[in-house]
């Protein structure tokens, strides 16, 4: 049976690009992306696109019959600073969207399933260098709670069920061709936009404020990657850590200097910085690179060119 695909989330910051990668890589016809509203975008315009409410079980029951569809890639979530400001419906949204997907696999009417967990799973009490993937977990976040327990969920439908369901913690995402969705992170999207724009930003996190990112190509390749890894070589259920570099925002600043030397970056932290300081600075994701491959193709340095590359060639076309 050919691989059909679902893609629940496809107009959000991760969905945008796994959904144009997918379809290259298996077919425009194979790919239904599916979000809760239609957007004048590549994602609707490209492709097989259907409104789909992440919360409607009978929705997506019938989305996977009409296109008989064999997996599913979950994105649609509430994020970490916007999460914060509607506890109870990002609770809904990452949890019940979850649990749909995880029941009707486990009805037999989903073959595989990616979900998406985050850095955010870990807390202040989290060992913060080169955090281990088996380590103290206490997230202090809306979005790290339901992260963290959808987690559990999904090794617990592996177990007790049989589910093919697997995961990678994403660190921050930094793309060039979607706009941030509002995480704590996204001051490394938006600093890129400003420093060709304004020639200054003002950073919401402290100058020394260091976290685990990756370019968004990255991201995208190991999101396909697990889930063409064969099952025997999946060995964690709930999520595995994946990294690829760290920086604060002066590094950042430093690189983007190489490129516009007049340059100026300053610091406001606001809220986004208590949930920045309960996060690890590093990653150790030596699992995911021995079970089934991972290797991540770009650092500061590379990704910095590639962003302003792509950023003068088509968002600002110089």
């Amino acid at each position: 049976m050919d691989t059909k695909i679902l893609i629940i989330g496809a107009c959000g910051q991760i969905g945008t690009e796994l959904t144009a990668k997918l379809r290259a890589t298996y077919g425009v016809n194979n790919v239904i992306a599916s979000d809760i509203r239609k957007l004048e975008n590549d994602v609707v315009n490209n492709g097989i696109f259907e409104v789909v409410n992440a919360l409607d079980y009978n929705q997506i029951e019938h989305l996977l019959e009409k296109y008989q569809i064999t997996d599913v890639y979950l994105m649609a979530a509430l994020l970490s600073a916007t999460a914060e400001k509607n506890p109870a419906f990002a609770w809904d949204l990452n949890m019940n969207s979850l649990f749909h997907v995880l029941n009707l696999a486990k009805a037999g009417k989903i073959k595989k399933i990616f979900w998406p967990s985050s850095i955010a799973v870990f807390g202040p009490t989290t060992p913060r260098q080169n955090t281990p993937q088996y380590t103290v977990m206490e997230p202090s976040t809306v979005y790290g709670i339901s992260k963290q327990t959808g987690e559990r969920w999904c090794e617990y439908y592996h177990k007790q069920y049989g589910v093919d369901v697997r995961s990678i913690r994403y660190p921050g995402l930094i793309s060039w061709s979607t706009e941030a969705g509002g995480g704590t992170t996204d001051y490394a999207v938006d600093i890129y936009h400003k420093a060709i724009t304004d020639g200054k930003f003002t950073s919401f996190l402290s100058e020394n404020s260091e976290l685990p990112m990756m370019y968004m190509d990255d991201a995208i390749k190991a999101t396909i990657g697990i889930m063409q890894a064969p099952a025997e070589q999946i060995k964690i259920r709930s999520a595995y850590n994946l990294a690829a570099m760290s920086f604060t925002p002066k590094q950042i600043g430093e690189e983007i200097k190489k490129h516009y030397p007049n340059f100026e970056l300053s610091y406001e932290p606001d809220f986004r910085q208590k949930i920045a300081d309960s996060w690890p600075a590093s990653i150790d994701d030596t699992s995911a690179r021995e079970d089934w491959g991972w290797k991540n193709d770009f650092d500061l340095e590379n990704m910095t060119v590639d962003m302003f590359k792509n950023l003068n060639e088509h968002t600002y076309k110089k």
